[in-house]
């Protein structure tokens, strides 16, 4: 599953409450064109069915079937450059040591 940084779960927070009124609200990555092979991130107000919560440190992440799969395993990440953009990363979880 999915999991955040602390970078990220802090960045989520910020967008979400500067948008989405509401305790239920989220960041919300999902599949609108599989032809595309890209996933759109948008606030929402709420998951939709189906969708798998990912939450940490108070942050909601909603993914729909299709990110939930391709996110499986990856750590997402997030910055915020010079003029104030966001930037998220999806960085490949670390295999386990023996």
């Amino acid at each position: 599953m999915l999991t955040l940084t602390e970078n990220a779960s802090t960045i989520v927070k910020t967008l979400v409450d500067q948008t989405e009124p509401g305790d239920d609200a989220g960041l919300r990555f999902s599949q609108e064109d599989p032809s595309a092979g890209a996933l759109t991130v948008a606030t929402a107000g709420e998951a939709q069915p189906g969708d798998a919560v990912v939450e940490h440190d108070g942050a909601k992440v909603f993914l729909d079937e299709t990110a939930a799969v391709a996110l499986s395993d990856q750590v997402l990440d997030a910055s915020v450059d010079q003029a104030g953009a966001v930037q998220f990363s999806i960085i490949p979880s670390a295999a386990p040591t023996t």
